[in-house]
């Protein structure tokens, strides 16, 4: 084959779409406790993402047992120069320790401020606390992330177990059962499906916010 004849075709191809890179940062639930790797949070999502034709790596910056202060401890490392966009799920682990509601609206304002510096636009998903540390506790809890993604002009999801509270309202039970691991904390494979389903819309709309290359 003529020299002239490979350019030509090279020219020819059409041109391979850039990939988006959006980092998670979570603890165990982004991480994928309790579940072989391509059944997590993040493999389904990229997974997701890639069936409907997007070009995406999903970073796994999830850490088992991880609260709101240590994603803030690891944010600036996580925003490395190809992080195009960011997914921040932390708080689970604050609710389970009890701690302050201002220390970990603090912690995430710190994040969203990293990301804004860093120009990367964020889904922030939210969690509810329980009603058992009180009325005053959870209504202060549960204003943070609805009240931090509009300052920030961030995405907004209300909860990442929301869907599986959902399949529940029918028959807990069963959608324990179903959708948890034996630990009751987190979702096995089927439960994380759920989640990816009703979180996957938010993050096309992340990437449909990027600016065009």
């Amino acid at each position: 084959m003529g020299k002239a004849l490979v350019l030509a075709l090279l020219v020819a191809l059409p041109a391979k779409a850039d990939t988006i890179t959006i980092a998670a940062l979570g603890d165990s639930l982004t991480q994928g406790y309790g579940l072989v790797q391509e059944q997590g949070f993040v493999p389904q999502l990229q997974g997701w993402l890639a069936a409907r034709g997007h070009a995406v790596a999903v970073i796994n910056a999830g850490v088992s047992g991880d609260t709101t202060a240590g994603g803030l401890s690891r944010i600036g490392w996580t925003l490395t120069p190809d992080v195009d966009a960011l997914i921040v799920a932390l708080g689970g682990n604050d609710l389970l320790r009890g701690l302050p509601p201002e220390a970990s609206r603090a912690n995430l304002e710190g994040i969203l401020q990293a990301a804004k510096a860093a120009g990367v636009p964020v889904l922030l998903v939210g969690m509810e606390a329980p009603g058992n540390y009180g009325p005053e506790f959870k209504a202060a809890f549960d204003a943070i992330y609805p009240e931090l993604a509009a300052q920030y002009a961030a995405l907004h999801a209300a909860s990442f177990l929301g869907p599986l509270t959902d399949a529940a309202a029918a028959d807990p039970r069963a959608a324990l059962a179903t959708y948890m691991q034996a630990d009751g904390i987190h979702p096995n494979a089927e439960g994380v499906g759920l989640i990816v389903t009703a979180l996957g819309p938010l993050v096309e709309q992340l990437i449909v916010s990027l600016p065009q290359s």
